[in-house]
């Protein structure tokens, strides 16, 4: 672990200090459960001020529609227990699956949803009449534990989510200029995949920052930057791929990249790995004039020409969304928008959200925790387990914390831990601690060792979760009330209660959910294929801005699991982009071209799309046949002898297909379309 700095401290002791104001204000009120303010206040709390005054919202909002449903169905079903324990699950189910399709801290409203009504409910069935103020205490106690975390949050020295985001902006502009320069100028092989993969892993972390930027006040400017930003970060990465793919095809077929070309790739990658600097648009467009004018000289080869005709197209691109970024970063920096500022890429339309959701994964995660809460709730009842509640109610909220992770049993295995850590800490201080204070002040002098260095574990990203649940967990089980009255023997049942209702969402989720990575990679590279079979058969309704946001977002999903099973031979992501980007280049030009070159490229269209209608009927990657290369062939031929804007960049979309789907096959002849046309 790092040393803290001194921001970790003061985030310390801005949430302990709100935890006690929490609890100091829920005594004085006389609320039944003053320690679940102090509890509230440890799951919402943040070391960004924006993303705990998000989180603080929508979790009032989860907790109010979770109570209100308490009221509502625990009345109506008291006097058919299995029904209400199906209503019970099917909720817990349905708004966990909502809570999975949003990505935004908007998410918090329907996971705070699903597990707040069996916490709420399940505990009122012995007293159906006294739901309503059971709903109404719990939520008061939990809303005033947000309302103070976001308040001193606010006040004291907050910290902006502008700030952190800055610092990553800056991290990922520097790893992708080190990936440009190594595709440009190589000198590590090795370098280009792991920059890749972090690239595309991290982008998708940057949404949830750019979404957080809304709750500072100071910060609204920048959030509309930031997403163009973003947008075109996530375009370098098959800008990029496509350039590492034709020079890596020159290099290996010609052992060198031409003279001409190569002084042009030297200035790029030079210019890239400088700092932003005032006079950097008229670089940029001294280099797009530089790169505009290059022609492969005769000398070249047929095939390696094509390459780098290509790599000449993907070089245009890459100055244009470098420029941008370069340029979005300084206004984000500056905090204000550029009003003379245009963008200079715009070969596709960035703005779309679209992204991709694996509804049938999904559906299965939600479904599997709502079974799980429908027969705790059953073994509940048919037991007659006195404390049984509390097993269902954390066992669900196991359930619900980690349903959209691929490989949930690790971080149940450290629910579990974690949570007997709490116990143990609880214990000690309640029966060893806790009878040394008479009054208030004492009891916060006590309770301030163990939760300050909660308070820091929260900070470092490594041990945020094991901070949050021993925050939360401790908070609660030491269930502190305005008399001190602890009882071991209720202390010891109702506790043991919650870890075996963890423990069995351990084993439930072992024994429903033991697929992990694999799976997970394998449907989203089968989704890609399932997508660029539909897009080169034409069957995409022309609605390119989402599709190309789609690709994206499905890549940078796949990216972390790629690097967790530590196997790409399936696919590596990028290969499919590619073909992705090209499939669309080739819809667009193909009704922009006529007779022999329009045929061919709808022949190659058609052989996509039977390429990858067979690897999702086979369920493995398979070789690109012979025919389809020759249909390549063919259409590049065709399109090379026509004068145009469209048929050169249909030229080399195919040229980008056939590196992509045959790598390091050899060129094509000359007069390959001429002697068969």
């Amino acid at each position: 672990m790092s040393a803290f700095s001194w921001r970790d401290w003061l985030f310390s002791g801005k949430t302990f200090a709100a935890a006690i104001l929490a609890l100091y204000i829920a005594l004085a009120l006389g609320l039944p459960r003053p320690y679940w303010a102090m509890s509230a206040v440890y799951v919402v709390s943040h070391p960004l001020s924006g993303a705990t005054r998000s989180k603080a919202l929508y979790r009032t909002l989860g907790t109010l529609l979770g109570a209100s449903a308490a009221v509502w169905f625990v009345p109506a079903l008291i006097d058919a227990p299995l029904i209400l324990s199906a209503v019970v699950a099917l909720w817990t189910g349905t708004l966990l699956y909502l809570s999975m399709l949003d990505r935004t801290p908007r998410s918090y409203v329907f996971m705070l949803a699903a597990y707040s009504l069996p916490l709420i409910a399940l505990p009122a069935v012995n007293n159906p009449q006294g739901v309503f103020d059971i709903a109404v205490a719990r939520s008061e106690e939990i809303i005033l534990g947000i309302i103070c975390a976001s308040l001193v949050a606010a006040i004291v020295l907050p910290t902006r989510v502008s700030q952190a985001l800055n610092g990553r902006l800056q991290a990922w502009m520097n790893d992708a200029a080190d990936w440009a320069a190594e595709v440009l100028v190589p000198t590590d092989a090795s370098k280009p995949a792991h920059h890749r993969h972090k690239l595309a892993s991290d982008i998708l972390a940057l949404d949830l920052f750019i979404t957080q930027m809304a709750y500072d006040a100071e910060n609204r400017e920048q959030v509309g930057l930031t997403r163009e930003l973003r947008a075109r970060m996530g375009m370098l990465l098959p800008v990029l791929s496509s350039l590492t793919g034709s020079l890596g095809e020159i290099r290996s077929q010609h052992h060198a990249v031409p003279d001409t070309l190569q002084t042009l790739l030297q200035h790029i990658a030079s210019w890239i790995k400088q700092p932003y600097a005032p006079d950097m648009a008229m670089q940029a467009q001294l280099l797009r004039q530089q790169v505009q004018a290059y022609q492969p000289g005769p000398e070249v080869p047929h095939w390696i020409a094509l390459l780098a005709t290509n790599a000449r197209a993907r070089m245009l691109s890459l100055i244009a969304l470098w420029q941008d970024c370069m340029q979005l970063q300084a206004q984000i920096r500056a905090g204000e928008r550029d009003a003379r500022w245009q963008p200079i890429y715009a070969r596709w339309d960035l703005t779309s959200k679209a992204r991709h959701y694996d509804y049938g994964m999904l559906w299965f995660s939600a479904g599997s925790a709502s079974l799980f809460t429908f027969i705790a709730c059953v073994l509940w009842r048919e037991l007659g387990w006195a404390d049984g509640a509390s097993a269902v109610t954390l066992g669900a909220v196991a359930c619900c914390f980690f349903a959209a992770l691929d490989e949930p049993v690790p971080m149940l295995k450290i629910f579990f831990r974690w949570t007997v850590v709490s116990i143990v800490i609880s214990a000690m201080w309640l029966f060893a601690v806790l009878p040394l204070s008479h009054e208030f002040e004492t009891l916060a002098v006590l309770l301030a060792p163990p939760f300050l260095l909660i308070g820091l574990l929260i900070t470092q990203p490594r041990y945020n979760l094991i901070g949050m649940l021993l925050g939360v967990n401790t908070a609660t089980f030491l269930g502190v009330q305005g008399v001190y009255d602890a009882n071991f023997t209720s202390f010891f049942n109702g506790n043991l209660a919650g870890l075996a209702g963890i423990l069995f969402a351990l084993i439930w989720t072992l024994v429903t959910r033991p697929f992990g990575v694999e799976l997970a990679k394998r449907r989203l590279i089968q989704s890609s294929w399932r997508d660029l079979a539909r897009n080169a058969a034409g069957d995409h309704e022309d609605d390119y801005r989402h599709l190309t946001a789609r690709m994206l977002d499905r890549l940078g999903q796949l990216m972390p699991r790629l690097a967790a099973s530590g196997d790409d031979s399936f696919s590596d992501g990028f290969r499919e982009l590619r073909v992705g980007f090209s499939t669309l280049d080739l819809q667009r030009d193909e009704h922009r071209l006529q007779g022999p070159a329009q045929d061919a490229i709808h022949d190659v269209l058609c052989g996509v799309a039977s390429h990858y209608d067979r690897a999702l009927a086979l369920a493995e990657t398979t070789t690109a046949s012979e025919q389809l290369r020759g249909q390549i062939d063919v259409a590049i031929e065709r399109a090379r002898h026509i004068d145009s804007a469209a048929a050169l960049e249909a030229q080399n979309a195919l040229v980008e297909i056939r590196t992509s789907l045959f790598p390091g096959a050899t060129g094509p002849a000359a007069t390959v379309a001429l002697q068969e046309g």
